[in-house]
């Protein structure tokens, strides 16, 4: 039977059958370091890890490591949003005005405390 027509049978490109899946014998290895790298350094992406594998002498592409770091699920989290000044450049500060009771606790605080009379250091 010919290729041409045992592909067409079972419905598979003739270019699936020219070359054999090539098994790499330190893919556990590799995997292993990979996730080694990548817990000591959480916020190091696959390119970074890729580089210090090749300083740790392994010989490795790119695109190798990142399907690894695809397949195990490994992401850099993200980071988190930095938190508003409450100061201008000016030298001013924003502070909320109170409106309705409770709204902002600090200046119902401060009123009730001068209400009672009790020293609060202001």
């Amino acid at each position: 039977m010919s290729e041409r027509f045992a592909c067409r049978v079972l419905g598979q490109h003739r270019s699936t059958q020219r070359k054999g899946a090539v098994l790499v014998e330190d893919e556990a290895a590799l995997t292993a370091a990979i996730i080694a790298l990548a817990l000591q350094y959480g916020r190091y992406g696959y390119r970074r890890i890729t580089a210090m594998l090749r300083r740790d002498c392994w010989t490795v592409n790119m695109k190798r490591v990142e399907r690894i770091w695809r397949r195990e699920g490994l992401k850099v989290p993200a980071r988190q949003p930095k938190r508003a000044h409450l100061w201008l450049n000016d030298g001013s500060c924003l502070r909320l005005r109170p409106e309705r009771p409770d709204h902002v606790w600090s200046y119902d605080f401060v009123c009730t405390a001068r209400i009672t009379g009790a020293s609060t250091g202001c």
